[in-house]
């Protein structure tokens, strides 16, 4: 069976979405503990096609990367969940078996032609496909690319204080997905503080659904991509950026992330890239009033 392609221009770079699965078992109310039916009942726009299931009663989240594809480098933002890891604590990504390589390969790439893989947080569907398992150990999937990501989140991750109910999958993941790349010295560990550790690639400081979350800018020319990670999961938080989800460990800051990157996203008039709104995952935010609107392309 063909793989679909689904894939943006910016400027002369291709940007595709690496699919790997969707998420359908999160009511609205179970994601967003402020969730008011009444409120978004009047305003059905706020869901777009695609963003939650017909019946309305389930809000669907995707899973994907976004490969980023120069005539002289080949870039992944986030790896998704990976095959084959154990998350007892995160059941619907325990031993997976998805075809997310495959999907690369139909976009003409081989996890050898990676060079860079950038990571906006270090979250069980952020980072899953660094490694995979190579006879008895974890290894990076992407031989050949450079991992950067905040070295202050790995810390957090790292401290035993922290390693709490709440993390403990995230522990998990930094033990067999991000770790065994920094014994493979291919680890870019970095401050997000709004420079340039990558050409082309700031790092914006976004905390508060994590610790150190970044949101990354690429340009190219006049051209602005913005790959907002985990600030927002569902359009309708374009509309209510005060509504957090049950994911954000930090929700003062979270709400104030949120706000910076709709105001940054607006402001550039930037191609925004998401990690989790469904196809075509991507869309641009605009000034309405004293909020903002998602207007993603047909």
């Amino acid at each position: 069976m063909a793989i679909a392609q689904n894939f943006h221009m910016i400027g002369q770079t291709k940007v595709t979405r690496i699919d790997e699965l969707m998420l359908s078992n999160f009511t609205p109310a179970a994601l967003f503990p402020d969730w008011d039916g009444a409120i978004v009942a009047a305003h059905p726009d706020w869901l777009p096609p695609g963003a939650a299931d017909e019946s309305r009663e389930h809000l669907l989240l995707n899973v994907h990367s976004w490969l980023i594809q120069e005539p002289h480098r080949t870039i992944l933002v986030d790896t998704g969940v990976g095959n084959g890891k154990h998350r007892q604590y995160a059941p619907v990504f325990d031993r997976l078996n998805s075809s997310y390589l495959e999907r690369l390969r139909a976009s003409g790439v081989e996890p050898a032609d990676v060079d860079y893989v950038l990571l906006t947080h270090l979250h069980v569907d952020h980072v899953g496909w660094n490694t995979c398992w190579k006879s008895d150990h974890w290894a990076p999937t992407f031989p050949n690319a450079l991992y950067v990501f905040s070295r202050a989140e790995h810390e957090y991750l790292t401290d035993p204080k922290n390693h709490t109910e709440r993390n403990r999958t995230s522990f998990q993941v930094r033990q067999d997905s991000v770790d065994p790349i920094i014994e493979a010295g291919l680890a870019i560990s970095i401050e997000i503080d709004g420079l340039e550790p990558v050409e082309g690639f700031t790092f914006y400081p976004t905390p508060g659904h994590s610790i150190a979350h970044a949101s990354i800018c690429y340009r190219s020319g006049k051209n602005v991509a913005f790959f907002m990670g985990d600030v927002l999961h569902s359009p309708v938080e374009v509309y209510r950026p005060d509504w957090n989800t049950v994911f954000d460990a930090f929700p003062n800051e979270a709400r104030q992330s949120r706000k910076w990157a709709l105001d940054f996203a607006a402001e550039n008039a930037a191609n925004s890239f998401t990690s989790h709104f469904p196809a075509p995952s991507l869309g641009n935010v605009l000034r309405e009033g004293s909020g903002f609107r998602w207007v993603q392309p047909e």
